[in-house]
């Protein structure tokens, strides 16, 4: 088994499927219309859904906004400096929400932005060791 995505709803896929593309450097893989139900799907991500985990983007139409209640947490981007990270993603617009430091009661730098429906994604500096995750 493996994760094939992570669906997320979103309030205008256009916005959505520009902050992923052009802030996060997503690729947008595929897009669907279904006229008979009234939604749009988009799928993004960093590589080939055949090996890759992705996000699917859906837009109800006519939905522009969802309550995000409190189960989810957030999306997790592994990146190699996130500090450069965060200066590139606000140069480009992008909304820094916990700007880039060490995690509390350790060492990992982590920073927090915010899409346009404001689901928390989550930067992670890469480390050279996953043993000490």
């Amino acid at each position: 088994m493996r994760i094939l995505h992570t669906m997320l709803r979103v309030g205008n896929l256009e916005k959505s499927i520009a902050f992923y593309t052009d802030v996060l450097g997503m690729k947008l893989l595929r897009q669907s219309e279904n006229a008979e139900y009234k939604y749009t799907l988009a799928f993004v991500g960093y590589g080939d859904e055949r090996e890759h985990a992705v996000l699917e983007l859906t837009y109800n139409w006519g939905t522009e906004q969802y309550d995000l209640g409190n189960a989810f947490g957030h999306i997790a981007l592994e990146v190699d400096n996130v500090y450069e990270a965060c200066d590139k993603i606000r140069a480009k617009g992008g909304v820094i929400s916990r700007e880039p430091g060490p995690v509390k009661g350790g060492t990992t730098e982590i920073a927090f932005v915010r899409d346009p429906d404001n689901y928390a994604i989550e930067l992670i500096q890469k480390k050279a060791n996953y043993d000490t995750l």
